[in-house]
């Protein structure tokens, strides 16, 4: 018996480590970050950019941290369930999964043509646009708030999410100082190809977060 509750909690945590790196990688979306990054960075000596790097991603981590922490309790204090909760966050991730396939940029988890100019004539971009909008941006941490109370208050699953954040910030800092080989290595296609994929397995975990959402809130058993 002891064995069976052994087995299915460590699916259950590799469930989670799963769905956490896979919608953490899709709405980060370190590659796009790190060609962002090269673009507006190209004149800059190589010192100033792995400062920029580290700065960006350190702030970044403050910001998705404190949601984790602090984001459930917040929504409670404005009385959103969880069932609202997933049933809105999936739908945010699914137009961010809807312009992943189809290439396009939005404002979850890129920034706005306005946005992109301002940053252009910025020389600390370390704050704006890389720690916010770029890397936590609204796409972001509405994932670390809901995925955090999808584990409704389990520590090892909780500390499973938190994980795995912190396992895709690292490798965004890594794509941000090697952006330039990455750009020459995958090309616009290359690119392309990988936010696509990832598109798709991100819709697919957002249509099951809005069926969860909508069956927890009983809005089935009332139809009946």
């Amino acid at each position: 018996m002891a064995g069976v509750f052994s087995n299915a909690a460590s699916t259950v945590m590799l469930e989670t480590i799963t769905v956490a790196l896979a919608t953490f990688f899709a709405t980060i979306g370190p590659i796009d970050v790190a060609i962002v990054f090269a673009a507006l960075t190209s004149q800059m000596n190589s010192r100033f950019r792995l400062l920029m790097a580290l700065r960006a991603t350190s702030l970044a981590w403050g910001i998705l941290t404190l949601f984790f922490l602090i984001g459930e309790p917040l929504l409670r204090s404005f009385g959103i369930s969880l069932a609202a909760l997933r049933t809105a966050g999936g739908i945010l991730l699914l137009l961010i999964a809807i312009d992943m396939v189809f290439a396009r940029s939005s404002g979850a988890t890129s920034t706005t043509d306005q946005e992109t100019q301002e940053a252009v004539t910025r020389k600390d971009i370390s704050v704006f646009p890389l720690a916010t909008p770029l890397i936590a941006g609204p796409g972001t941490i509405g994932s670390v708030i809901l995925l955090t109370a999808n584990t409704e208050g389990v520590y090892l699953q909780q500390l499973a999410v938190y994980g795995a954040l912190l396992a895709i910030l690292a490798f965004t800092f890594f794509c941000l100082i090697t952006a330039g080989q990455i750009h020459k290595l995958l090309g616009l296609t290359g690119m392309f190809v990988i936010s696509r994929v990832f598109g798709v397995l991100l819709s697919g975990l957002a249509v099951q977060f809005i069926f969860d959402g909508i069956k927890e809130s009983g809005l089935l058993s009332t139809i009946k």
